[in-house]
């Protein structure tokens, strides 16, 4: 008889190494391991992750390089939007699992795939996300989730691997680290406590530099497009350029505390260098040249587009909505912005723009009114507090 197919999403951990072998040995499937890269492996690693998915029984493998449609796809509007998650995380890993598992899915299409497999246990997020999408894309293929289902422990999946002749670094590490283009998140045991923070050397970019440095970002209808006056052919390149500048000075390190899915209150450490100072430099450049009411319902969609994202919901229609929206939004969202970098933390010095709607031509700010008189303004008020008088005269009390 002719073995089903099963295409598994392979990280090369013990986790999607135990379903490799559990699912080519135990279960008799032919095994097509995919690894998704949305900027988490070199392709030093991708050889090795070759290597480790053929010696694990699987009958093929494909690493499919996301990095580009990872950003054109979601990270772009979390810039557009600057979502940050409880204002604090920029939604590193939640972002990523949603790219990862569509391309997960249209690969098990593409093979005719009988069923897919993915490592999640049944604690966190991943595993949402992972099915959700695997169930709108290709209803019709088994949804195969060994670690989630077997309830498995760590050991036990070490000697299951071990009793099938397969040896491998089976030394936890201290740090659960998990690496991508907007971020990378870490986990450990004190993450796991309410009270404790990480150690310095629990973080993978560790600090080289000591002394401030200047940045300059360059922003075209709200994409990073230069930085250092070095232009760039695509975002995806100038978000690595600044990763590498600001992660050697230990920036954009923080722990968030969230709601998951699955209703339980989680916490995880996270170093997203080149996220933190683009969101923070793409808002000040926003606060120069949009409205106020362009910012108040930005603020607000914004806000609506990283929870949805975060709680796997991103094929909703409406997501296709708010970024229609966030696209408009950054038509005059162009010009430079400038940063002074220092060791943990970064410094927004100012901005330069043709769209610079703080022109001394209308008035400075407490000193000079151009487009306005006295009188103008004492007519205004007297307007805008009229229906407030009259709510305070008949409610006195």
């Amino acid at each position: 008889m002719e073995k089903k197919k099963v295409v598994l999403a392979f990280s090369g951990g013990l986790d999607t190494s135990y379903c490799a072998k559990y699912l080519s040995e135990t279960l008799g499937y032919e095994v097509y391991a995919v690894t998704v890269n949305t900027g988490g492996f070199s392709k030093e690693e991708e050889k090795e992750l070759e290597k480790k998915a053929f010696n694990l029984g699987a009958k093929e493998y494909r690493c499919v390089d996301a990095q580009e449609d990872y950003y054109n796809s979601c990270v772009k509007y979390l810039i557009f939007g600057n979502v940050l998650k409880n204002n604090t995380y920029p939604l590193s890993v939640s972002a990523e699992r949603t790219v990862q598992a569509q391309e997960i899915a249209k690969y098990a299409i593409e093979t005719g795939a009988d069923a897919i497999a993915h490592g999640s246990t049944g604690a966190g997020n991943d595993q949402v996300r992972f099915d959700l999408i695997f169930q709108v894309m290709c209803p019709e293929v088994e949804i195969i989730t060994p670690i989630r289902d077997m309830s498995l422990s760590r050991e036990e999946e070490i000697e299951f691997l071990k009793s099938h002749g397969y040896e491998m670094e089976f030394h936890k590490a201290q740090y659960s680290v998990n690496k991508g283009l907007w971020g990378t998140s870490v986990g450990g045991k004190e993450t796991l406590t309410s009270r404790n923070c990480l150690p310095e050397e629990a973080f993978p970019s560790q600090i080289k530099e000591t002394q401030p440095s200047e940045l300059e970002i360059e922003f075209k209808n709200g994409e990073v497009i230069a930085v250092n006056g070095e232009n760039f052919e695509h975002p995806v390149k100038a978000i690595q350029k600044i990763e590498e500048l600001a992660s050697a000075y230990g920036i954009g390190r923080d722990i968030h505390v969230g709601d998951t899915i699955v209703g339980i209150k989680g916490r995880v450490g996270f170093e997203a260098a080149a996220a933190s100072v683009i969101i923070k430099a793409h808002h000040l450049l926003e606060k120069h040249t949009l409205s106020k009411y362009q910012q108040v319902m930005k603020s607000q969609l914004s806000d609506w587009y990283g929870n949805w994202l975060h709680e796997a919901l991103f094929l909703d229609p409406v997501m296709r909505n708010i970024e229609s929206f966030l696209i408009d939004s950054q038509e005059t969202v162009s010009g430079k912005v400038f940063v002074t970098l220092h060791p943990y933390r970064f410094v927004l010095n100012g901005i330069e723009s043709k769209h610079d709607l703080m022109s001394d031509k209308f008035g400075s700010y407490g000193e000079a009114n151009r487009a306005w008189t006295g009188e103008d303004v004492k007519g205004y008020t007297k307007i805008v507090s009229n229906s407030l008088n009259i709510y305070h005269q008949i409610n006195s009390k």
